[in-house]
């Protein structure tokens, strides 16, 4: 094409031109030149534009064909590498460690915190206990701040000082907040959880505690502390330790704990 282009210029730059002010260029044919010699010179070009383009398609076809099949073969290994299902692999709680709270062996037992000194931790804390609600299990909670006992329960078990929270399910240790919300955005918690006794279906708090799981010592009123009789030296009534309550003065609920 750009070689018929620049020989068809080059005719015309050899032809005079007359500038007028009523038009930009008249084209002046000089009487050596006929009309026929210029068309047949067309058509000689016209010619050999075509056999360009034939040869061109020659050449261009088996590749069109070789690129077609390649392309066909690619899609029907696709087509083969995707019938092939993927096997899931089903969790189990003994690809967990065995640490098993007391009175956890066939139960849900939550270690948590309700202080909010540290926001993390407590944010922490409110996850999992949203994920256990959620799927409509019933679990013991255990706030390490409102009894040391279950603080000291915890540290034993996993050998050190660690917080909360913490996830046992049938004596199996899950882990902390990282690990439950990892296993739930798998998909993996819930069959974790499967047969694990259900919630009552009103979701009431509890009429004693309202769902605190403590109640205030009747015995010391939250004080601590309770009046006894003296030794016999001298002081006739003294102030101990009560010994029904924890340290902050609390009982556990007895209807729901």
């Amino acid at each position: 094409m750009k070689g018929v282009k620049g020989r068809f210029l080059k005719k015309l730059k050899r032809f005079p031109t007359k500038a007028t002010l009523k038009q930009g260029l008249i084209l002046q044919v000089p009487d050596s030149i006929s009309i026929n010699k210029l068309s047949n010179d067309h058509h000689k070009d016209e010619e050999i534009e075509s056999a360009f383009f034939e040869v061109d398609k020659e050449k261009l076809t088996p590749f069109m064909k070789s690129r077609d099949q390649f392309s066909a073969q690619d899609n029907s290994e696709l087509v083969i590498s995707s019938g092939v299902p993927e096997i899931e692999e089903q969790p189990s709680l003994l690809d967990f460690e065995e640490k098993c709270p007391p009175g956890g062996r066939d139960s849900v037992i939550f270690y948590t915190t309700s202080l909010r000194g540290i926001r993390k931790t407590f944010e922490d804390c409110s996850a999992v206990r949203f994920l256990l609600e959620s799927f409509r299990i019933s679990f013991q909670e255990r706030d390490v701040s409102m009894d040391i006992e279950f603080r000291e329960e915890l540290w034993r078990m996993m050998g050190g000082r660690v917080v909360p929270p913490r996830l046992f399910i049938k004596g199996r240790h899950i882990g902390g907040a990282d690990e439950v919300v990892g296993l739930h955005e798998q998909g993996k918690l819930k069959k974790l959880l499967e047969g694990m006794p259900l919630s009552p279906s009103n979701n009431s708090p509890c009429l004693g505690c309202a769902g605190i799981r403590f109640l205030l010592c009747c015995n010391c009123n939250g004080s601590c502390k309770v009046f006894a009789d003296g030794d016999g030296n001298g002081d006739e009534i003294v102030r101990i330790r009560c010994p029904e309550c924890n340290e902050n003065g609390l009982v556990k609920c007895p209807i729901c704990c």
